[in-house]
Order: structure tokens, then C-alpha cells, then sequence
């Protein structure tokens, strides 16, 4: 017996897509049969992904999106659903940090990373959220009363980890976020739930883990290595399906057992 998720009318909003997990996510929904919004900064990057989602049979679609610019968030929002539809997926993934001690956290330090990871990670929900919110009563067009929301956590929400301590604080607060949303939407059908990775091998950090620390960071991992995005391919597609109406407010890690 196989089975198999199908997101053939859904339209999905990935913000974060020019590169590492967001590519992945874009290329997953599209392969499932979504039509998929690729939202971020670098647009250059988002047409190359377009045009390779479209060579593989997929529905892409590129608006330009800076999460810190709450104008630039219901500009990009309303254009997508201008464009594509309703909106009945967001992956909402964009995120940043810096490495340094505690002590030497600066409040632009600080800022970059909660501008990004907390305020704008909200604002976009918020914003979705107010759409799914109107179709749910009836107040706005929609082929699908509900939705699904997938915030981007990290681990690092849930285990305190040295010299990222204010990139932890913010993907706490996603995790309290998460669970805020899916209490107050629930019963509008909304399903809000939070991914949790731990390392994952991507175009930011890959060089890191061929050095010296890399590799001893590699060693202190539960099974010794780091994960791929593709890995997370099992978890994104449960919390999107149309059958997941049951899974609501969860926060699944995914992390290889990093944090046990």
C-alpha cells in the first residue's frame, strides 16, 4: 500500500526561497503538486529557482519580499494573491544570526536578528493569518476555508547553545509564537505548527563543516553528522497535507536526536 500526499490547488508562500532550507521547501510543494509563491530579498536568485521548479513541470511564481519592512509585507502578500490566489500554505522561513558572546551583543546586533527571526517571522503569519481569518468567515474568495501554517524554529528554540544566544532567544520566541497562533486560530481551521532542525548542511554554513571545528562540532553529534534539507522533506509534507487537519500548535523537532 503506498501513500501519497497531494497539494494539487493549493498555492504555498515560502519566504526565505533564494537559497538553502526555502529552496528545498519551494521545490518540495511544487513537486506535490502546489502552486508555489518564492519570496525574499535576492529576486535574481528566486527567477533562477522559478525557471528550475518550471523545467521540472512545477507552478512558480517570484514576489519580492524583505521580512523586516512591514510595508514590503503586505505589498508582497496582496501581489501573490493577486497573481496566484489565495494563499493556503505558508512556509514562513526566513531567518538570520550572529556568533558571538553574550557580552558583546550589540542593540544592532540584536536588532538584525529579532527584526528578522521574531518581528518580521509574526508579521508575516499576521498577515496570512488575516486572509485565512476572512475566508474562514466568509468575508473574503477561497477555494479552501482553513490552512496551514509552518514556522521555521530551529533546535536552537529549544536548547541553548553557546555564542548563538540571541539567535536562541528569537527562535524561542517562534516556538511560543507557534503555539500563540494555533490556540487562537484553531478553530477557524488554521493548523499553525513550528519545524525544529538542527544542523543542516546548507550553502551558508557547507564550507564551515570541512574545517577543524566543523568537524569536531560534527563529533559531538548524537549519530555524527549533519543532516541534508531533503531531510526535512518527511515533516514539511505531513504538516502541509490536506489530512494533517489534526496536527495543530505541535513543534517537531528534527534534529537527529541533537537534543535529547
Amino acid at each position: 500500500m503506498t501513500y501519497q500526499i497531494d497539494l494539487s490547488g493549493r498555492v504555498a508562500l515560502i519566504t526565505g526561497a533564494s537559497g538553502g532550507l526555502g529552496e528545498q521547501f519551494a521545490k518540495t510543494l511544487a513537486n506535490a503538486g502546489a502552486a508555489v509563491v518564492l519570496a525574499g530579498r535576492r529576486t535574481d536568485r528566486l527567477m533562477a529557482l522559478r525557471a528550475h521548479i518550471e523545467a521540472e513541470g512545477g507552478d512558480a511564481h517570484v514576489v519580492a519580499l524583505d521580512v523586516t519592512d512591514i510595508a514590503s509585507i503586505k505589498a508582497a502578500i496582496a501581489h501573490a494573491e493577486t497573481e496566484v490566489g489565495a494563499i493556503d500554505i505558508l512556509i514562513n522561513n526566513s531567518g538570520v544570526s550572529t556568533t558571538q558572546r553574550l557580552q558583546d551583543v550589540r542593540e544592532e546586533d540584536y536588532d538584525f536578528v529579532f527584526d528578522t527571526n521574531t518581528k518580521g517571522a509574526f508579521f508575516v503569519a499576521q498577515e496570512v493569518g488575516k486572509r485565512m481569518l476572512a475566508r474562514a468567515n466568509g468575508n473574503a474568495p477561497g477555494t479552501w476555508v482553513g490552512g496551514r501554517i509552518v514556522n521555521i524554529a530551529s533546535m536552537a528554540g529549544l536548547k541553548v547553545l553557546p555564542q548563538i544566544g540571541v539567535y536562541c532567544m528569537s527562535k524561542a520566541a517562534v516556538v511560543h509564537m507557534t503555539k500563540a497562533m494555533a490556540m487562537e486560530w484553531g478553530r477557524f481551521g488554521i493548523n499553525v505548527n513550528a519545524i525544529c532542525p538542527g544542523y543542516i548542511d546548507t550553502e551558508i554554513n557547507h564550507h564551515h563543516w570541512q574545517t577543524e571545528q566543523g568537524q569536531k562540532l560534527i563529533n559531538m553529534l548524537p549519530r555524527k553528522r549533519v543532516g541534508q534539507p531533503a531531510d526535512l522533506d518527511a515533516v514539511l509534507m505531513m504538516l502541509c497535507a490536506n489530512e494533517s487537519h489534526f496536527i495543530n500548535g505541535a513543534v517537531i523537532a528534527a534534529d537527529d536526536g541533537f537534543g535529547i
